[in-house]
């Protein structure tokens, strides 16, 4: 049984885990440690929300959504939503995603997000199917990547 529940610091060293299975098994470009997680999720300025999948006990997959912000990494316009998934690569296919987006999509509209994006790793296989069955479509061109956006 999953459930779904907003991130606690306490589950820092499962997210560690789970982006790190995520580069083992080479979908993610290089491994993570505790600072990179805490400030990218845990504590960033411009969070909406950070959803965790737990399985008993065990967080098994996340996604946050913030607000894009003046100068962000991605190129995503000022005010949009920026969204991420990472789902351990043994718990994947089993409708985690969409358990995690249905509450990512609650956030972005309590927020008056007009539009989401997904920036990802033209390579990404699973995670370009992934938000294509989310709704999400391709916009713009991007340096080895495919940004998509969902309109609310």
């Amino acid at each position: 049984m999953i459930e779904f529940r907003e991130a606690r610091h306490s589950d820092l060293d499962d997210m560690v885990e789970v982006q790190n299975a995520i580069h083992r098994a080479g979908l993610r470009a290089s491994p993570v440690d505790a600072v990179f997680v805490t400030e990218r999720y845990l504590d960033p300025e411009h969070s909406l929300s950070c959803t965790v999948a737990d399985r008993g006990g065990v967080v098994v997959g996340f996604q946050s959504l913030k607000r894009a912000w003046e100068g962000n990494p991605y190129g995503v316009e000022t005010g949009w939503g920026i969204i991420g998934t990472h789902i351990h690569p043994d718990a994947a296919r089993r409708g985690i995603g969409r358990g995690l987006f249905d509450r990512s999509l609650a956030a972005a509209r309590a927020a008056g997000l007009a539009h989401i994006d997904a920036t990802i790793g033209a390579d990404n296989s699973a995670a370009l199917a992934y938000y294509a069955a989310m709704g999400f479509a391709p916009y713009r061109d991007g340096d080895g990547a495919v940004p998509h956006r969902f309109d609310l």
